[in-house]
């Protein structure tokens, strides 16, 4: 077992040569630049307070926060808002999400459940018709699929209880964002394209991202003046002008009355969303899921989240896994093996608190991770999918893995990481589900909704105790997994990822890289990433090498890209070390307060 103190020695060598490749910020100016060229850095090493996300434009609000004093807390909340400018179809205010906090003067972490609610009329089978489920994409591009969203009562809750800045404070430096413009990159394009049929459809999604027919071109600038305006009702009348009031209503008529265009020949289903939905919306703090790994203790998200839970089981499995120390093929092996038993686990048990009796003590036992794990055979892989075990209480000797079913989610979100001086970390995932969301944007107000209603279970998966049915005001089930490890009480790591169900994987086989494999934080995320979600074939980017994998009977298919992942890892003598993708999702953006 390697102890805190070695693991974090290790990555002296990459603070200095990020040093060398000087990947400090330039310092803040009084106003935010007019629009150009941000260069994303991906690695920056120093003191502070640090940011990291997928976007140059939003590291930059964030970090200017820190610089003026704010905390991360506050940070998080003001580059949260400027993704929503950048990053419009992967988060929003019309979405949702899961907040992960350290509080440096208790010591405690705290959780914010931002996940979207279902309208109080429906039922199990909203989306069965003629007793058949409705196509998925008829499904996603519709008024139906619209949850309440979150994602504006989190960063209220927020900033109310940890920040040291109020909404209109936070939402300043995203608000000049939305109105001066940022400059298109290809990630931009290609999502704007990917999307375009979508947006076409509807004539405030064509006006906002197809203004002359097409996508913008890379380096034009891009400006948002309708959310800069919303933005601007949030500062000036708080959190509840979204959730009542006028553009509650506009919210609401929208998913109700979808405005598409009479030469659509889309099938576009209006929604159940009322008025009421949204007044009643909560953010409820939760208690987060705890496991001890290798001497550290990781810290997750609660249901109706499963990222907690099932990064969780799959650490305590690998814990408990017999034999080792395991060579690099085995303990690959050993993650893809664990993945699958804690996602069986997860499909079956897993479903929003409120509604469902979620085992969540014993899914995070030691005694269910000893069962679990006996089932791993280091000669040969597992036939997929596995069927869930029984998180009873009762774990006894080791019975034969059986046959189970497979579930899938949908694929793009957003996440980002920050810290500040005083020692406070948070690691915020937010999301409007499908890239492009529900591809409606709403009239005159800049921002897409969401399709998260889209990640209940259709019809029923469970042989009749599915935990993840559509109901009334129920939250469907998430991956979402912001991650924070502590060392002796201390933050030592903090991550997470976009990538629906894949979300679950990639923060684990970071964990995994990092924690077992010995790479250091840059090496971890960057790495080649395979995903197994207890489904016939792992799904593995190009540069993962599968042979020794092969021999043990994995079956692989390709995946092009998996997540788009950020992390703080936090050094001796109080240096941190931010990281963001080098290469996935056109790469990412990463920055300390103070280089050095």
């Amino acid at each position: 077992m390697r102890s805190t103190r070695q693991i974090g020695s290790r990555v002296a060598l990459v603070a200095a040569v990020a040093l060398a490749l000087g990947m400090g910020v330039a310092p803040a100016s009084a106003h935010p630049p007019r629009p150009g060229h941000s260069e994303k850095v991906p690695v920056a090493t120093g003191y502070g307070g640090a940011v990291t996300t997928v976007d140059a434009d939003a590291t930059r609000v964030g970090l200017d926060v820190l610089r003026r004093g704010g905390n991360a807390v506050d940070a998080a909340v003001a580059a949260a808002a400027t993704l929503g400018v950048t990053e419009p179809f992967s988060a929003g205010i019309g979405g949702g999400g899961f907040f992960v906090y350290y509080d440096a003067a208790t010591g405690q972490v705290h959780t914010i459940d931002g996940r979207e609610t279902a309208p109080m009329t429906m039922q199990s089978d909203a989306f069965v018709e003629d007793g058949v489920p409705i196509p998925f994409a008829e499904a996603v591009t519709s008024g139906l699929s619209v949850g309440v969203p979150g994602t504006p009562r989190t960063w209220a809750t927020a900033l109310d209880r940890w920040g040291s800045l109020d909404l209109r404070q936070a939402l300043r430096g995203a608000t000049e964002v939305a109105r001066r413009g940022f400059v298109v990159d290809q990630t931009f394009v290609d999502q704007t394209t990917a999307n375009a049929a979508r947006f076409a459809a509807f004539r405030s999604s064509a006006d906002l991202f197809l203004r002359h027919g097409a996508p913008p071109a890379v380096g034009s600038v891009f400006r948002n003046r309708d959310l800069a305006e919303t933005y601007d009702v949030l500062a000036y009348r708080g959190v509840y002008a979204f959730y009542t009031g006028r553009l509650a209503r506009e919210i609401v008529r929208t998913a109700q009355r979808p405005p598409v265009s009479r030469r659509s020949p889309l099938v576009v289903r209006p929604g159940l969303l009322e008025l009421s939905d949204l007044a009643s919306y909560e953010a409820p703090l939760r208690a987060p899921t705890l496991v001890s790994y290798r001497g550290f203790d990781v810290y997750g998200m609660a249901p109706p989240s499963s990222g907690g839970s099932t990064v969780g089981e799959a650490l305590n499995i690998l814990e408990a896994r017999p034999g080792g120390p395991f060579d690099a093929t085995q303990t690959l092996h050993g993650y893809l093996e664990a993945s699958a038993l804690a996602f069986a686990d997860r499909n079956r048990y897993v479903g929003d608190p409120s509604f469902v009796d979620v085992p969540l003590e014993q899914l995070l036992s030691d005694g269910f991770a000893a069962e679990r794990a006996c089932l791993i055979d280091p000669a040969v892989a597992l036939v997929k999918p596995v069927a869930p075990g029984a998180p009873d209480g009762d774990y006894a000797a080791c019975e034969p893995a059986t046959v189970g079913t497979e579930v899938s989610d949908g694929q793009s979100t957003t996440h980002l990481t920050t810290a500040d001086r005083w020692g406070n970390v948070v690691a915020y995932t937010l999301t409007i589900e499908s890239l492009g969301g529900n591809g409606i944007v709403v009239p005159g107000r800049g921002f897409l909704l969401n399709n998260e209603l889209t990640d209940f279970n259709f019809t029923e998966t469970q042989g009749g105790s599915d935990p993840n049915l559509p109901g009334p005001g129920k939250r469907p089930r998430s991956s979402m997994a912001p991650t924070i490890v502590l060392a002796d009480g201390k933050p030592y790591l903090a991550l997470g990822s976009p990538g629906g169900s894949t979300i679950i994987t990639t923060v684990l086989q970071i964990l995994v890289n990092r924690l077992d494999l010995g790479m250091d934080l840059p090496a971890a995320v960057a790495a080649p990433r395979a995903t197994q979600r207890n489904t016939a074939a792992v799904q593995a980017e190009p540069g993962f090498d599968r042979t020794a994998l092969q021999a043990l009977g994995h079956v692989f298919t390709d995946n092009p890209e998996i997540g788009a992942a950020t992390a703080i890892e936090f050094l001796p003598g109080g240096a941190l070390l931010a990281v963001a993708e080098p290469a996935r999702r056109g790469g990412g953006s990463a920055a300390v307060v103070h280089g050095g």
